[in-house]
Formats: structure tokens, C-alpha cells, sequence
């Protein structure tokens, strides 16, 4: 019997493409002829080896990356790469500037100003975090090693379109767009995202850092030194197992459906779909985001009042899409246009907005 999905848009945990599911079922609860799935068997097997060498090898292939950037799978998300980047790529003396774009940058400059070693670069709260800085609004002061950006604020709905035209290396969180658009790897030191948006379930973090960037970390614990991740190949201690076999099967997934280029492509026709929505809905529906800045796969809107925010979201919920309410910090309607969010699923909610528009005149 087929199964029966609702249209997810929720911002994390993401959809997952059907047909990866329907194969990670098949394979449950036997992985080939072991005798046992991938969460049971030891990640020194032979079989396990197999799975996480063919994950880093797609990885490479369709991101892009070169050579010299080191793959690394660590649990903790993103939200551990808020600490680990600075750690491990600033020497003594050395700082961090960070664009404040909203959030997720935010909670990225907390963890590096914590440590005595970030500053603010460019702050959009002037804007309230509707828009990115424009040609020459970054100032970089001396002594600085990297600038921090987030490519895309989940929560606010923006997206970097063109990078800073500063000096220094660049330092990335992408996790709400990981891979839906090419990435400039001779600008980056260091490119990091949380796989739950674009790549597999929660719980781990997929890591691109330059080997020449690295600082000296002998000072740090273990677990916190990404050399002991690149010598150890991502097996220095037990790997996210089933994020990382989940996630080599999306990936060859995108692979098989155009890359990154097609990701690109698809995020933005539907992207296109519900802002059209919002703008011909002569302003019942009404986006808070510098035009030129709105995001491909997190889009945010507002209606009248909040009581009409609620029966929304209800209504949605009971015409099978969820994952609309916004989030708690600033109210109103979110639609993640994550990988396997299908432009089905964004043609019925486009139609679902003019209904409830319709019907309050």
C-alpha cells in the first residue's frame, strides 16, 4: 500500500525523499546478509567501512570540494561548530568577525565572544534582521583571522546572496541551505551546516575545513581537535552511524537528480511559487524580508493578526501540511522548501493561501 505523507515544511528535522526511506525500510532489519542493521553492527566492520567510505566519497563528488579540505561527520549539529571553528582555526591573538544576519549568526558570535575571540563585523539588528550587508558595509579590524557568515537565517528567512568582498578567508554555517547552491571553495577555510535540513535525520554535523588552516590545538580535549577527526577519518570514536549511512543515500539521491545545480534550480522555482502567492495577495499576506535578500528554502510571512496566523496553521494542519507555524521567537508563517519537499506539496499550499485568503475577503 502507498504511503500516506503529509506535506512537511517543517524547518528541522527535514523531509526525506521517499524513495531513501523506502530503501533504509528495505534494510531494516537485516543490512545485506549480516544478520543485523547498521545501528547494531560494529562501526570498525568491514561493512560499516564500506557505507562510511562511499558517504565521504559522494560527499566530496557532489559538493565539490577539493583535495585539500578535510570531510569530517561530528555529532553535536552545527550548534558544536559554534565553538570547534574558532578553537581549532584561531592562534593566539588571532580574532573572528562575525555578521550578525540574524539568529543562527547570533548564536554563533555568542560561542566566539565567550571565548575572548569574536567581534560584531556587520550587525543587522538596525534592519531587524531583514536584509544582508551591502559592498563595503563589513569592516574587518586588524589582527583578524576569519569572518563568520551565515548563508541562510532559518528563522528570519534571508539568504546571503553575494559574499563579503573582504580579505580574509571566510567561515560558513549553511545548514538550511546546505548544498542548494554552489559553494566558492576558494573563499572558505571552513564550511560547516547540520545535516537535518537538506541531508539526513538530526544529530550530526557534515564539516569541510582546509588543512592548511588549522591551528595549533594541542591545548584541546580530544573530541574538540577536528585533527583528531581528520586522522581518525571520522572514526576516531563511534560515528552518527545511521545519520551517516542515511545521509549517503540522499546524497547519491541529489546526485541522481542534478546535483547541486538541480537542488538550485528547484529551490528556486518554489521558492518563486509561494512568494508570488504572498505578492499578488494585495497584502494579506506580506513578507518581512528585503526582496533582494529572501531565502530559497525558508520562507516567512505574516497576515493580518495572529489570531489569523492560528487558524492558518490549523487549518493547514488539518488539510495535511505541517510545520507552518513560525518560530517562537518572532511569530507568523515559515515554509521550509527543504531537498525533498516536492513542488506538489508547495503547488498545494499555494493553493491552500488563496483559498484562505479568498474566503476573508
Amino acid at each position: 500500500m502507498a504511503a500516506m505523507r503529509v506535506h512537511n515544511f517543517g524547518a528541522g528535522p527535514c523531509a526525506l525523499p521517499l524513495a531513501v526511506l523506502e530503501e533504509v525500510g528495505d534494510e531494516f532489519p537485516e543490512y545485506g546478509d549480516t544478520g543485523m542493521t547498521v545501528v547494531e553492527m560494529s562501526h570498525r566492520s568491514a561493512d560499516y567501512q564500506a557505507i562510511h567510505d562511499e558517504t565521504m566519497a559522494t560527499a566530496r563528488r557532489v559538493s565539490g570540494a577539493p583535495e585539500d579540505f578535510a570531510i569530517l561527520l561530528l555529532g553535536g549539529g552545527a550548534t558544536l561548530q559554534f565553538a570547534m571553528a574558532p578553537l581549532n582555526l584561531l592562534a593566539p591573538g588571532e580574532r573572528a568577525g562575525h555578521v550578525l544576519s540574524g539568529s543562527w549568526a547570533k548564536s554563533a558570535y555568542a560561542d566566539a565572544a565567550a571565548l575572548g575571540v569574536g567581534y560584531v563585523a556587520w550587525d543587522g539588528a538596525n534592519a531587524d534582521y531583514t536584509t544582508m550587508p551591502g559592498p563595503g558595509e563589513v569592516t574587518i579590524e586588524d589582527g583578524t583571522r576569519y569572518l563568520h557568515v551565515t548563508s541562510n537565517e532559518t528563522i528570519g528567512g534571508i539568504r546571503m546572496v553575494d559574499l563579503p568582498d573582504v580579505e580574509v578567508p571566510l567561515v560558513a554555517d549553511m545548514s538550511s541551505e546546505y548544498l542548494a547552491r554552489p559553494i566558492h571553495w576558494s573563499r572558505y577555510d571552513l564550511v560547516y551546516g547540520g545535516v537535518q535540513k537538506n541531508l539526513a535525520p538530526a544529530g550530526m554535523a557534515l564539516v569541510f575545513v582546509r588543512r592548511s588552516a588549522l591551528a595549533d590545538t594541542s591545548h584541546l580535549g580530544t573530541y574538540l581537535r577536528y585533527r583528531t577527526h581528520i586522522e581518525g577519518d571520522s572514526l576516531a570514536n563511534t560515528p552518527p552511524m545511521f545519520q551517516t549511512w542515511v545521509m549517503g543515500k540522499v546524497l547519491a539521491h541529489l546526485e541522481s537528480h542534478g546535483g547541486v545545480a538541480g537542488l538550485e534550480q528547484r529551490s528556486a522555482e518554489k521558492s518563486a511559487l509561494v512568494y508570488a502567492a504572498i505578492d499578488s495577495s494585495e497584502g494579506f499576506y506580506r513578507s518581512p524580508v528585503d526582496p533582494a535578500f529572501r531565502s530559497h528554502t525558508n520562507v516567512v510571512w505574516r497576515l493580518p493578526d495572529e489570531d489569523l496566523e492560528k487558524r492558518f496553521v490549523a487549518e493547514a494542519t488539518a488539510a495535511g501540511m505541517i510545520g507552518l507555524k513560525g518560530h517562537r521567537r518572532v511569530g507568523g508563517i515559515r515554509a521550509s522548501l527543504y531537498a525533498a519537499t516536492d513542488i506538489s506539496s508547495v503547488e498545494v499550499l499555494v493553493a491552500f493561501m488563496a483559498t484562505f485568503a479568498a474566503a476573508r475577503g
